[in-house]
């Protein structure tokens, strides 16, 4: 009996933060926004990719950020964005969908993202942003992603070819990573128990076997080891009190860049766990709307 209630606590455990982190569906649009849903971008072994593009009220030619959602690689949907305020600042946005772990292991979820990038770029005239002006967002393994995307322009192992416009680039300007992960090799070991309930599973999921198995694919899938001098300017937000995904995993991040000398920010959000408002309250908000107006220039 011990062992069932412990089963279930940790079972309401794992719901309560999913719902922190990842929400159940984007918020109210803002007045005079638009948004076409169900773009389809690719089709992989049957499987249709598609996105959701949010437009900004009288838009004219806006910068376009690109978010990636979260839910362990293996859930979530591209519905599930964390805010729209940035569409109310200025951005098109557009949410893509990627394959999940049980459909697909790494590195499908970057070749997808990276496919969905080719595809707004060859296609920005027909919906009316800027496609040289191009961040990405994410939050928690979806931070992971647009994290590893933002790092790795033009990697021949996680570039692949999705959706085809192989002519077009998959290149980003700026990254803003909401509790991510960065470096796959050595988040276990900083992970708490609870934490690695979660993550264990997600991970063997995300590489098809455990971590010691596939030492060379988590290592490909790490962040940390791809940053060199060319890298876009980075944001990261992480709480202090997250229990499933380490901080550590942002201060790697946050010192390789710092070591190549590239622009990036950390905020540390006290108290907070796994996601949640506190993260995209009007304060934390303007602060990213601050550091993507610096870097994409929406001129606002």
């Amino acid at each position: 009996m011990k062992t069932i209630h412990a089963v279930a606590v940790l079972a309401a455990m794992f719901a309560a933060f999913a719902a922190l982190a990842q929400p159940g569906g984007p918020p109210e649009l803002p007045d005079g926004a638009t948004v076409t849903a169900d773009i389809p971008f690719a089709t992989v072994d049957g499987h249709e990719l598609a996105l959701d593009l949010y437009m900004p009220a009288a838009a004219d030619n806006p910068p376009l950020l690109v978010w990636v959602h979260g839910g362990a690689w293996r859930a979530g949907s591209r519905k599930s964005v964390s805010s729209l305020t940035y569409v109310e600042s200025g951005y098109a946005l557009a949410s893509v969908s990627y394959r999940l772990s049980g459909v697909a292991p790494f590195p499908a979820q970057s070749h997808d993202i990276k496919g969905a990038i080719r595809f707004l770029r060859a296609n920005a005239g027909d919906y009316g942003y800027d496609a040289s002006r191009i961040g990405i967002l994410g939050s928690s393994a979806g931070a992971h992603l647009a994290a590893l995307v933002g790092v790795t322009n033009g990697h021949s192992e996680l570039e692949g070819d999705v959706g085809g416009n192989l002519d077009r680039s998959s290149d980003v300007d700026a990254v803003v990573a909401y509790f991510p992960a960065t470096n796959l090799t050595s988040i276990l070991d900083q992970s708490t128990p609870f934490g690695l309930n979660l993550r264990v599973p997600a991970l063997e999921a995300l590489f098809g076997g455990t971590i010691e198995e596939t030492t060379g694919l988590a290592r490909l899938a790490s962040p940390v080891f791809h940053v060199d001098a060319d890298d876009p300017p980075l944001y990261l937000l992480h709480g202090d009190q997250d229990p499933q995904m380490p901080i550590n995993q942002s201060h790697e991040l946050h010192g390789a860049f710092k070591d190549h000398g590239l622009p990036v920010e950390f905020e540390v959000v006290h108290g907070s766990p796994h996601g949640g408002p506190a993260f995209f309250d009007a304060v934390r908000n303007a602060m990213v709307v601050e550091f993507l107006d610096a870097h994409l220039g929406a001129g606002h």
